[in-house]
């Protein structure tokens, strides 16, 4: 496994030297972020967010350190998921979870909340999980794992549950889970739980045909002016058993 603290190095630009601790980054996102609970889904979480109120929500991107800051926003498919797992707390009790592509880490924040046995976040960017460890601190919660590997396509690991929030933004990407997710289902009898606003690179992707909507949130107006006009945000459920059908009636 790559760690964190290994990965957070050869940030440049004026802002962070070459070999960048740990510290340094999170002193950077503290002073880069502002912390948020108010006018999204989960008000009983806080989080380090962008707001207009910070500096780079205006600066120029190329100022930017990092690469893209998608921790930064929280993202309407993961508050969806969010919402749910609070709102009921039996789905991620006493499981294994993991939140892949966790972004801000609100959803792996809401599943220690609600008693998961173990909760394993994992963003290929390192400095999503340096920002998740900083939002678990925020939330009065112990530091979790935090892995940087790309795991999709990796041997499946026995998880009781995979959450993705906003990750069918890309058809090869999309492509790639939906086989992921299919072996990690067959292998261990994963359940996985997607969260999305109804994305054009979801809604006409293949998956669509095997999922079961668990729930749907209208999003409040702040969050539909940033995601240019999605009203609503929902969970769906994997169902592979739903394969059989199709293929019967295909």
């Amino acid at each position: 496994m790559t760690t964190v603290q290994a990965l957070c190095t050869s940030i440049t630009n004026g802002y962070l030297q070459d070999g960048a601790s740990v510290k340094d980054i999170k002193d950077f996102i503290k002073e880069n972020t502002e912390v948020v609970n108010k006018h999204n889904l989960t008000p009983e979480i806080r989080l380090r967010l962008f707001t207009p109120n910070c500096r780079f929500w205006h600066a120029r991107p190329e100022l930017w350190p990092f690469t893209d800051p998608f921790w930064a926003i929280y993202w309407p498919g993961g508050q969806a998921l969010t919402r749910y797992l609070l709102s009921n707390p039996g789905v991620s009790k006493g499981k294994r979870v993991l939140d892949l592509g966790c972004g801000c880490g609100a959803s792996t924040i809401a599943a220690k909340f609600c008693g998961a046995a173990r909760v394993v976040a994992n963003d290929i960017d390192p400095v999503a999980g340096i920002a998740t460890q900083l939002n678990c601190e925020l939330n009065g919660l112990d530091p979790v794992l935090c892995e940087t590997e790309n795991t999709i396509g990796s041997e499946p690991e026995g998880y009781d549950l995979i959450l993705l929030g906003d990750m069918f933004y890309e058809e090869a990407l999309a492509d790639s889970l939906h086989n992921w997710l299919d072996r990690c289902i067959n292998t261990h009898g994963t359940q996985v739980l997607i969260g999305d606003p109804g994305r054009a690179s979801f809604e006409g992707h293949g998956i669509r045909r095997f999922l079961r909507q668990e729930a749907r949130f209208e999003l409040p107006e702040a969050v539909r002016e940033e995601n240019y006009g999605l009203s609503f945000t929902t969970v769906w459920r994997y169902l592979p058993e739903l394969r059989h059908t199709h293929s019967h009636s295909d």
